[in-house]
């Protein structure tokens, strides 16, 4: 026995040690048949990263495992993954793995798939992805060579945390199914069979961009009858579930020649309205477990048809529901007769003629009754909407009788009677003529809140009425963080706005007592955080995107940065996040301003491009107020009158909507009218006034003082422009920064008689009317900055300069004077010469040397003699000089 016991034991460890041995031994074979596999049936890129066998796993069967499959298209589909998946799982008699010869069938009992993603597309031409399996030669004349490398006789099959989506470009629909889980046990292999099939999953649908389910959950048990030979697949007892609405399914679905032939019916199994709040995603309807319902609610439907190239199955789908209503326990109000009378149907089989009738759909939330119907047609294509609404509604109830989450409170009175007509072009194409809209609406204290703009609206009240082509805003009273408003006028686009993508279209007449323009701005974070990841977080205002306007503005005050401004008037047009300022006059610093331009939001950074007129700005409060003008002209601190400018600039804007100096450009005109200066209010005026005692600041002429700049890059440059004190004319010129850095010339010409007392002794030695004109030029060099400057003068070298001058004049002066002397000294010498007679100018004076020497004579050179030397010492003190 022992003997036994032992012979068995050891059998026993040498098939476990055989049974994980020969798997080794056979895994290079089985590579190979997979890839043989793969090379005879698929069109397409196929990866995976192992291979493996194990006869323990599935014994006495072998289970073979793929890792890590990733199919992946070729042309027209080049590059897009098809299908990937984790794990597939086979298992096949062991007899399988010996089958030498190809065109012997692999024969597989079960199949595993864990974690695949499959993704199914047909594009615009009708190419379809999934086309990928190779066709068989020779099919027509050999029916055997339709058999494939592998043939099925499955038992089970499951798939696991998978996903499937299908997308196809042609009919614009798109379908996701998410989380799926789907199990199944049967035989393929009889002709005749039934197969128990379990699915999980959330889906959700759209076509032409319309969502028809949105992760919606469903659930589906079925006991599905197989009939191969046919291709019929019959519903025997099943029930499915959309969310918590259970639904029976009956009839069969049968795979023809030209695609599909259906004929199935459904309704839901129960009558209670809670099945209608079961349709709707948990997510917006939460748990309806303990919610109060009365009332009934049915579905039924027949789907019946051949789905072809071209046509779809006939729908006949009815949706009602009689008196319901429903009350959620944690809610005060109740919604209550509720009637619902609505069909989804398609008579011809073409898609195209699907419409869906609304009836009634009318509900009441306390005393409020809203009644609605209509009929939407063309669903696939241009979708035309024909729809009434008649009713009142508390916007603040909805709320309070449904589960809805909003960021902020909904509040606000809501009456509407209307009928409107439209497709989907005529809004998208803005095709007025085919918009028809006919009744009113009206909203009183309603609040408004959006992404779009910084605070919510408040308005009080609105009244509107719908024409055909556009909405006629009779009135419109509304307050936004402290800015009011109202507003008339006209809406070309409302219906574009609310259901589509396109902007708010119109033209309004807007009042204002106090209107500051940040609250209208909307605060963007994308461009900061995207670029500033490692400091502090950043907000830049921007124009709303969703606006094209024009509004023609009055606005008793207006605050922008930090400016006040009075009886705002103009037109601004707002498009592409763009605004464009028209004729906008205000009263500031007790002057008038003129406003043309645009400001732009459009990039991270906001730019503008300005004109801006001011006529009879009073200067201390506009430089005051103003940093651009501190900055374009500091030294207008220190001056008091009035200001006439145009200036003309452009640049970028900080998050706070205000100028970047540093990126200014443009250029500037001023005018300065009756003028007065204090030289102590300017640090500048204080240090020239030191430096040129003889110039009084504080009388310095600026009246009718004209003057152009230009500026960029945070420079200012200063053209040359004339002044005046008394008598002494001044030029300026000149730089500064923005940072009030400064390098200006002022250019003094001064009058000889304002440079001191040695320089009036000479010109009063001189005496000489024309030396009394005489001017030098003074320059003041200004360097610094407007806080601390620094002046420097050439005024010593200058006097020096005149002194030297007019020493110069007074010698040639006396000279002068001294040739007149001799000149007349010598002819009355002549002229009383006793001895020789002068007869004319070519007279020969004849003298005789051996006479008497005349004491005139010797006088007459005696004093030649010292005028000459006298001339000598004069030419020598100027060479010293």
């Amino acid at each position: 026995m022992k003997k036994a016991l032992k012979i068995i034991g050891i059998s026993l460890l040498i098939i476990v040690f055989l049974l994980l041995a020969i798997p080794f031994a056979f895994q290079s074979q089985i590579k190979d048949m997979v890839k043989r596999f793969i090379n005879e049936n698929l069109n397409a890129q196929v990866e995976f990263s192992d291979v493996s066998l194990s006869f323990i796993r599935s014994f006495p069967q072998a289970h073979v495992e793929v890792d890590d499959l990733v199919i992946t298209n070729f042309k027209p589909f080049e590059g897009e993954t098809f299908a990937t998946a984790k794990n597939i799982a086979f298992t096949m008699s062991v007899n399988e793995l010996f089958k030498s010869s190809s065109d012997e069938p692999i024969i597989v009992n079960s199949i595993n798939i864990d974690e695949a993603l499959l993704t199914l597309k047909t594009d615009a031409l009708g190419n379809n992805n999934y086309d990928i399996t190779k066709e068989k030669e020779n099919t027509a004349n050999n029916p055997d060579a339709n058999n494939t490398s592998f043939s099925f006789d499955i038992e089970d099959y499951t798939i696991n945390n998978s996903a499937i989506t299908y997308l196809d470009a042609i009919s614009n629909t798109e379908l996701y199914l998410t989380e799926f889980n789907h199990s199944g046990h049967g035989t393929f292999s009889a002709e005749n069979s039934e197969l128990d099939t379990e699915t999980t999953s959330n889906i959700s649908m759209s076509i032409d961009s319309t969502k028809y389910l949105n992760n919606n959950s469903i659930k589906l048990d079925a006991l599905i009858g197989l009939d191969l030979n046919n291709q019929k697949y019959t519903f025997k007892d099943n029930k499915g579930f959309i969310n918590q609405l259970p639904l029976e399914f009956k009839g069969y679905v049968q795979l023809i020649d030209e695609g599909q032939d259906i004929d199935i019916t459904f309704e839901n199994t129960g009558s209670s309205f809670k099945d209608f709040l079961a349709v709707i995603p948990e997510a917006y309807s939460k748990n309806i477990e303990d919610v109060e319902t009365t009332g009934d609610f049915k579905v039924n439907g027949i789907i019946k048809g051949k789905v072809t190239e071209t046509t779809i199955p006939t729908l006949d789908i009815h949706i009602s529901s009689n008196n319901a209503s429903f009350k959620y326990p944690d809610l005060p109000k109740r919604v209550s007769n509720i009637t619902i009378d609505t069909a989804i149907k398609n008579e011809t089989g073409l898609a195209d003629d699907t419409y869906i009738d609304i009836k009634t759909l009318n509900f009441k939330i306390d005393d409020d009754v809203f009644k609605a119907s209509a009929v939407i047609r063309n669903l696939t294509k241009n979708m035309f909407v024909n729809a009434d609404i008649d009713g009142t509604l508390n916007l603040g109830n909805l709320t309070k009788a449904y589960p809805i989450d909003f960021d902020k409170e909904l509040s606000g009175i809501l009456k509407a009677k209307l009928n409107t007509q439209f497709d989907m072009n005529a809004i998208e194409t803005n095709a007025y003529s085919r918009i028809k809209n006919n009744g009113s609406a009206s909203v009183t204290d309603f609040v408004f809140s959006s992404e779009d703009i910084v605070n919510p609206i408040q308005i009080s009240k609105a009244d509107v009425t719908f024409n055909p082509g556009n909405v006629k805003l009779n009135s419109f009273d509304a307050r936004t963080g402290t800015s009011d408003f109202t507003a008339t006028g006209s809406i070309q686009n409302l219906l574009g706005f609310l259901l589509s993508d396109k902007k708010l279209q119109g033209n309004f007449d807007v009042n204002s007592n106090n209107f500051v323009v940040s609250d209208f701005m909307v605060e963007d974070t994308s461009a900061s955080e995207s670029s500033n990841k490692t400091t502090s977080k950043t907000e830049s205002l921007k124009i709303p995107d969703f606006l094209d306007c024009t509004i023609n503005a009055n606005a008793k005050t207006v605050v922008y940065d930090n400016l006040n401004l009075s009886n705002v008037k103009g037109t601004l047009s707002i498009r592409d996040q763009e605004a464009n300022l028209q004729n906008m006059t205000s009263n500031l610093f007790d002057g008038l301003l003129a406003i043309t331009g645009k400001i732009s939001t459009k990039t991270d950074t906001p730019v503008f491009n300005l004109n801006l007129g001011a006529d009879g700005f009073d200067i201390a409060k506009s430089f005051n107020g103003l940093d651009l003008l501190q900055n374009l002209a500091p030294i207008a601190k220190a001056l008091q009158g009035k200001l006439n400018t145009t200036i003309s600039l452009q640049g970028t804007l900080d998050n706070e909507f205000s100028p970047n100096l540093s990126t200014m450009t443009g250029n500037a005109f001023a005018e300065l009218l009756t003028t007065q200066i204090d030289p102590k209010q300017g640090s500048v005026l204080s240090k020239l006034e030191g430096a040129l005692s003889f110039v009084d600041f504080s009388k310095l002429d600026l009246k009718d003082l004209k003057a152009n700049l230009d500026f960029a890059n945070g420079n200012v440059n200063v053209k040359p422009f004339n002044l005046k004190y008394k008598d002494i004319g001044i030029q300026v010129s000149g730089s500064h920064r923005f940072d009030k850095t400064l390098d200006y010339n002022a250019v003094f010409n001064v009058p000889a008689k304002y440079l001191g007392s040695e320089v009036n002794r000479l010109i009063g030695k001189i005496n000489d009317a024309e030396v009394n004109t005489i001017t030098i030029p003074v320059t003041a060099n200004i360097t610094g900055s407007y806080t601390s400057p620094n002046v420097k003068t050439d005024l010593s070298s200058g006097v020096s300069n005149l002194t030297k001058q007019l020493i110069e004049i007074e010698k040639q002066k006396y000279i002068n004077k001294g040739k007149d002397q001799v000149k007349d000294l010598i002819g009355g010498l002549l002229g009383n010469d006793k001895t020789d007679t002068v007869k004319d100018s070519t007279t020969t004076v004849k003298t005789d040397s051996t006479k008497t020497k005349d004491p005139i004579k010797e006088s007459v050179k005696g004093l030649l003699g010292n005028i000459l030397k006298g001339k000598t010492k004069e030419k020598d003190s100027t060479k010293n000089n």
